[in-house]
């Protein structure tokens, strides 16, 4: 049986580019490709037992956190986080004919569209700018438009028969996009980095402090925090947190997580995986 890996849909996506290089680091020689629609179709797949992978964006340089990711993770925290990768983005803009002048209409996922505010507002200041599910699924919509235009990857030029516009069109360009590859099952104890995502008993002054110190008392270095809201009452949030793990120190995420217990509500332990490779093919 081949490893079915679910990943943001239709085929031109930043994910089915970042899915295939996470399929050869993993070795797998046997996959079948899952798009959906909506990051959180992407989790709950996995989750449902449908597939038994799943890679999903959380975070952008520019735009930060993934939210939908976030909170997909915080509904399954069953899951577990096996491999990491940074994918570079390079935007292009893809019509189906015409001239850049004529687009009256610019369709993409809301992040693509505000990793290239800037050139948007400076070449097509006019335009109307509509979020889509995915990049790829705006290079689909706009095939046959003169006067519709998407932003989205090369890759999804060629798989849709589109033509180039501009590129890139990205306003940064170091502009990087973290991939997780997630799967289900035991956690791993050991890795460079670990992620874990917690909600405190109390919302009062110090709360969040005594959990930070906690892992500072640990001797852990802390590479990363989100917040988000719980969702229950106004003011309340939960705090996802990557840690790096010493490799002289085995014990590391274990000690951590029992440090951490007694001071959260609820506290989900991603486990450990290699620190996010930077593809640059």
């Amino acid at each position: 049986m081949p490893t079915r890996i679910a990943h943001l849909g239709p085929a031109g996506t930043y994910g089915e580019q970042a899915t295939l290089v996470l399929v050869e680091q993993e070795a797998w020689t046997e996959v079948e490709l899952v798009p959906c629609v909506g990051l959180r179709a992407v989790v709950e797949r996995l989750a449902e037992g449908d597939c038994s992978a799943a890679v999903v964006p959380v975070e952008n340089s520019v735009e930060g956190g993934v939210t939908a990711t976030l909170d997909a993770l915080w509904a399954h925290p069953d899951l577990c986080i096996r491999r990491a990768l940074v994918l570079p983005i390079r935007h292009a803009l893809l019509g189906s004919a015409g001239a850049l002048k004529e687009v009256t209409e610019v369709l993409s996922h809301p992040q693509a569209l505000a990793q290239c505010a800037g050139w948007l507002a400076k070449h097509l200041p006019q335009a109307l700018q509509l979020p889509t599910s995915s990049t790829a699924e705006a290079a689909r919509m706009v095939v046959g438009s003169r006067f519709r235009a998407a932003i989205a990857s090369r890759q999804a030029m060629q798989e849709h028969g589109l033509e180039e516009l501009a590129y890139p069109v990205n306003d940064v360009s170091g502009n990087c996009t973290r991939f997780l590859l997630l799967q289900r099952g035991e956690r791993l104890q050991h890795g460079d980095i670990a992620s874990l995502a917690f909600s405190l008993h109390r919302n009062a002054p110090g709360a969040l402090q005594e959990a930070l110190a906690c892992i500072a008392q640990q001797g852990l270095n802390m590479s990363r925090i989100e917040s988000r809201p719980s969702k229950r009452e106004l003011g309340e949030y939960l705090f996802f947190v990557d840690v790096e793990l010493p490799s002289d120190q085995p014990q590391a995420l274990e000690q951590l997580v029992l440090a951490l217990t007694p001071l959260c509500e609820h506290l989900a332990n991603f486990g450990a995986y290699p620190s996010g490779e930077t593809f640059s093919g």
